[in-house]
């Protein structure tokens, strides 16, 4: 009897040992073509025009014209149900009123907004066969600073708008940072002015290849990454494929989805304050909850993973319906939002029509070859930094992180703030990123 229990138990444990090692065997990167086409048509007619050109923001009157046509339409919505706010989505009358904001003041605004979205430099290229569009802001009197290049990546249902107030924090740095910043952030593939692909199979890690080749075509070879929602994801798989281009990854919205980051995550359920300043604690515990909540706010994940052009078809076609879908979103993880920063983010999706091309990302990161890349599990070495703000979706802790960010050197929790941390609380954003990129630069 005595040796089939030291059998059983020697079996048991060689299992769990085996399963553990199988978790945590960090795979190699995978080799990607780092010049494939994703552009319309026949690559062999392609010739890739590599000039950097200066593009300003312009809609014609009839474009503008048509745009207040459909905003003059009445909208005719079924009345909320009686003491209910947006617990079944957008609430109607909210939707009506801030439909009505849009028609007669924003529009009456109209070339005012288009100057705003015009003060910051814009710039087209081409790169793998897609027309790229970026921010470039170079930083003001940067003298006796160290002068650091960063890609700022936004997310979805973001712009390079998030970022209008941040920039130029970033590229106006005060007396005592050691360091000033050299901006380059552009629109995702496929998002705004930014051309998606025409081929399948363009997910978050060949997005990472075009944005490491862009910063390649405006001369740095060098550089820092900021990031947030697919931001944060396509960041990290930069961070990961070209750690020779990479000196930093900081990124507000810090995410591992592994088997062994999910046993950890509930291992750390028993015990919250073992791994988490007791004060934070709700920002991650107990699971049941905050996984009733993401089950509550990801549906359109799951729409967008499936059928993208549907719901993009639909979207494109009613400006109105665009801007619920969004505002529903806004609504969830940024309240206090400023009425005409996001009608500008919803200006970009509805005069670029591009709706529709951004929600394929979502469909192109769920397929099995993107899946099979396995870059969760390829460590990424590059020094990292996570800031966490209260009402984001979702967090991840170190001892997960760690797993996968082997050099996790600045972690963060914050009572403020949410998803669309660069919009909302740009400030504490500001010093969290200066300050893990200050430390590496005065070491």
């Amino acid at each position: 009897m005595k040796a089939l229990t030291a059998i059983f138990l020697a079996i048991t444990i060689a299992g769990i040992a085996y399963v553990y090692l199988k978790l945590t065997k960090p795979l190699p990167a995978p080799d990607l073509d780092h010049n494939q086409y994703w552009g319309k048509g026949d690559e062999s007619l392609y010739k890739e025009d590599t000039t950097i050109k200066a593009q300003e923001i312009f809609y014609d009157d009839v474009t503008i014209k048509r745009l207040r046509a459909r905003l003059n339409e009445t909208v005719d919505l079924h009345a909320p149900l009686e003491g209910v706010n947006n617990e079944y989505g957008i609430n109607a009358n909210k939707m009506v009123s801030f439909v009505k904001y849009w028609r007669d003041d924003y529009m009456t605004r109209w070339p005012e907004r288009l100057a705003f979205l015009n003060s910051l430099p814009h710039f087209l290229t081409e790169i793998q066969g897609l027309r790229i569009h970026f921010i470039h802001v170079k930083p003001h009197n940067p003298e006796g600073k160290r002068v650091v290049p960063v890609l700022l990546l936004h997310g979805w249902p973001g712009s390079v708008r998030e970022f209008y107030e941040f920039i130029p924090m970033l590229t106006n740095p005060n007396k005592e940072s050691p360091v000033a910043f050299e901006v380059i952030a552009p629109s995702l593939p496929g998002y705004g002015w930014s051309e998606g692909a025409s081929k399948q199979g363009f997910g978050p890690a060949e997005v990472a290849v075009v944005l490491r080749n862009l910063m390649l075509r405006v001369g740095h070879k060098k550089f820092v990454i900021q990031g947030g929602d697919w931001g944060s994801i396509i960041g990290s798989n930069i961070a990961t494929l070209f750690p020779q281009n990479v000196v930093a990854y900081h990124s507000n919205f810090c995410v591992v989805r592994t088997p062994l980051s999910t046993i950890k995550l509930l291992i750390a359920s028993l015990w919250p304050t073992a791994f988490i300043d007791e004060k934070f604690v709700p920002m991650v515990f107990p699971l049941g909850e905050k996984l009733k909540t993401m089950i509550e706010e990801t549906g359109y994940f799951h729409i967008q993973a499936t059928k993208p052009d549907t719901i993009g078809a639909v979207l494109t076609l009613s400006p109105t319906g665009l801007a619920a879908y969004i505002l529903e979103k806004f609504d969830s993880f940024y309240p206090n939002y400023d009425d005409d920063a996001l009608l500008d983010n919803i200006m970009i999706y509805t005069l670029t029509k591009s709706m529709t091309t951004a929600v394929r990302l979502y469909a192109e990161a769920m397929t099995k070859r993107q899946t099979a890349l396995g870059l969760m599990n390829v460590p990424t070495a590059v020094p990292t930094a996570c800031a966490r703000f209260w009402n984001d979706i979702a967090h991840t802790i170190d001892w997960q992180l760690k797993d996968k960010y082997t050099r996790l050197m600045q972690s963060t929790y914050y009572e403020k703030g949410g998803h669309f941390a660069a919009m909302e609380v740009p400030d504490i954003l500001l010093h969290d990123f200066v300050t893990f990129i200050s430390l590496l630069y005065t070491q």
